[in-house]
């Protein structure tokens, strides 16, 4: 879009928040870390939280595919897919959403809503409009609901549906187990070794992904919960290690999991077109002004040691046919 018509304070404004997006998009830490500390400067903006939380949960996951289970469970090949996979979804929202964070943040420094530039940053007229009704009715439920709405519609066709990643990926044998027995679960731990979350069943629905979303919300901003989550995040520096919450953990266990930025190398990514999803796609009144349904307990301590113990039990069983194929 042509920036000559805007005055020089406005063009100033577009580029510097270019600059600072492209600057924090780097890698998972860098996003997390980001995510986190706009949160410290605009509490009212609760999605921020939300997204660092979950963030931190991309980089476990992959890390994960360079622990002590899956290097001997998947082929190099199929572990870099879902790491490209899982890198590609995270630096896709990043792109789109911490241009509009920046954007608000601007706008209450001055005291005057600067939205009208949203679009020189390509993002959905659906949220273009959210962010107006925010500044006038300061309803922040709906704003939380409303981002995830949209930053789970902006990863739907350019990665859930994308032919080499629902055919590499999402249609995998691999990737249907997991979802089938819950391995992939947005975890909330504490500082005392204590995991609340759910589970991610059904990854590949655009509404379960979304109703995913409103679960984690109510269970992070729990009024009792809630202050042990931010302690944890205000203590833990996130490495994409799962010895980030391990090591709270009352079983004492060692480090199974290595650090992201010694184990991947950061990705160049590019976006050539834009597409504005809410005009492709109706946004369902379920999603915006349905409440969360949880169906399974929100504790899940016991759940998470009970599913490391059968992944483990999957690689010994797993190494034992090979042994029986080699005999």
């Amino acid at each position: 879009m042509n920036l000559n018509h805007l005055t020089i304070q406005e063009q100033t404004i577009i580029r510097q928040i270019i600059h600072e997006t492209n600057k924090k998009n780097i890698d998972n830490v860098s996003r997390t870390e980001a995510y986190f500390t706009y949160f410290k400067k605009n509490p009212d903006i609760i999605w921020s939280f939300l997204a660092s939380m979950v963030s931190r949960n991309g980089g476990w996951n992959m890390c994960d595919l360079e622990g002590h289970i899956f290097p001997h469970l998947l082929a190099e090949k199929v572990r870099k897919q879902l790491f490209l996979t899982y890198e590609r979804a995270n630096w896709l929202i990043f792109h789109d959403v911490f241009p509009q964070l920046l954007l608000y943040q601007y706008s209450t420094k001055i005291n005057r809503p600067m939205f009208h530039l949203l679009p020189y940053f390509h993002v959905s007229s659906f949220i273009q409009n959210e962010w107006q009704r925010y500044w006038i009715n300061n309803d922040k439920e709906r704003l939380t609901r409303a981002l995830i709405i949209n930053e789970q519609n902006v990863i739907h066709t350019p990665v859930i549906e994308h032919p080499v990643y629902k055919k590499k990926v999402f249609h995998s044998m691999i990737f249907s187990f997991q979802d089938w027995l819950h391995f992939s679960c947005v975890l909330f731990p504490t500082c005392g070794g204590e995991v609340y979350g759910a589970s991610v069943n059904g990854f590949r629905s655009l509404s379960k992904r979304i109703n995913l979303g409103k679960r984690l919300a109510s269970i992070l901003f729990h009024p009792r919960l809630f202050p042990y989550f931010l302690e944890f995040a205000e203590k833990t520096a996130h490495t994409g290690s799962r010895y980030d919450y391990e090591k709270y953990f009352k079983h004492k266990t060692v480090r199974r999991t290595p650090v992201l930025r010694a184990t991947f190398p950061v990705i160049e990514h590019h976006k050539h077109s834009y597409e504005d999803w809410s005009l492709e796609r109706r946004v369902s009144p379920v999603w915006l002004y349905f409440p969360a349904r949880h169906r399974h307990p929100i504790h899940l301590t016991d759940w998470y040691f009970k599913k490391s113990h059968q992944l483990q039990l999957m690689l010994s069983l797993y190494q034992v046919l090979q042994l029986k194929k080699w005999e």
